[in-house]
């Protein structure tokens, strides 16, 4: 099923010996475009740090109480490592954090979450991290190409980041002849945490519907100037199908928007997400 990150935030997080905070914002990887951790402001027990917490210490959420159960301890959590959340997350840090709550590397394996599709399988068949691969083993400002994405994403030689997710939500949207809109929310996936979609608005252009951009959709992302690019015509939006949050978003209405595009979607894993809605 297809959640909101709008309306995940605020929802607590529940350690096994107490309540750890609440959730303020989500970073995902900008090169698989999946939530990578969840930013918990803890309460007042521990002067209202921030940390990261990974969707591989969460069990199935409480949706009535608003509550993700945490395999951890608010000792642990007193004792990770320090991440300024107010800027994009590095891989090396990423690792650090990894390495200290014990999970192995989710990138190069063949799921979103190294061998496996959901971080809930055992272990989500992470590989483990390599000796002398952690947090400071590589040269700070070291550069590789990544070259295309799996979303086909052009990207600039650098180091893959985790993004925040309230950041982007403020993104504008370019079309391949000119503005069209701004970002106004995120759609993921509540079990495999992989973002489907980003909801556009369109207020400034054609009368504030919304539409719906899938990552594969988007040509570039500019960090610097707050912008995503897309492949497409600003008719071509303006003419998809609308999204209403308050109607339920079924296959049937999936499979519309992907062929309105010209795209076939992968319909086997879809099914799934939609089984339960």
């Amino acid at each position: 099923m297809l959640r909101s990150l709008n309306s995940l935030e605020g929802y607590s997080i529940s350690a096994s010996d107490g309540v750890i905070g609440q959730v303020r914002d989500f970073y995902f990887d900008d090169e698989a475009w999946v939530i990578r951790y969840l930013v918990v402001e803890t309460d007042g027990w521990h002067s209202n740090k921030r940390v990261l917490i990974s969707p591989l210490s969460l069990g199935r959420p409480d949706w009535s109480k608003k509550c993700f159960p945490a395999a951890l301890t608010q000792a642990e959590v007193r004792s990770s490592p320090d991440i300024e959340t107010d800027e994009p997350v590095l891989r090396q840090q990423d690792m650090g954090s990894l390495g200290y709550y014990g999970y192995g590397n989710y990138w190069g394996g063949s799921g979103l979450w190294g061998g496996a599709i959901y971080p809930d399988m055992p272990l989500a068949g992470l590989g483990r991290l390599p000796d002398g691969d952690a947090a400071g083993a590589h040269t700070p400002g070291s550069r590789r190409v990544i070259g295309i994405s799996r979303y086909g994403l052009r990207r600039r030689h650098q180091d893959p980041h985790l993004r925040s997710g309230n950041a982007v939500m403020r993104y504008y949207v370019h079309a391949s002849d000119g503005d069209i809109g701004h970002v106004e929310g995120i759609l993921i996936d509540e079990r495999s945490w992989a973002i489907h979609y980003a909801i556009m608005n369109t207020s400034n252009w054609w009368m504030g519907h919304q539409v719906l951009i899938a990552p594969e959709w988007i040509d570039d992302i500019d960090w610097a100037e707050s912008k995503l690019v897309v492949d497409l015509t600003r008719r071509s939006v303006k003419d998809a199908p609308r999204y209403d949050p308050e109607v339920p978003f079924t296959l049937e209405r999936e499979k519309l928007l992907h062929g309105y595009y010209g795209h076939t979607g992968d319909w086997p894993a879809a099914t799934a997400k939609h089984s339960d809605q």
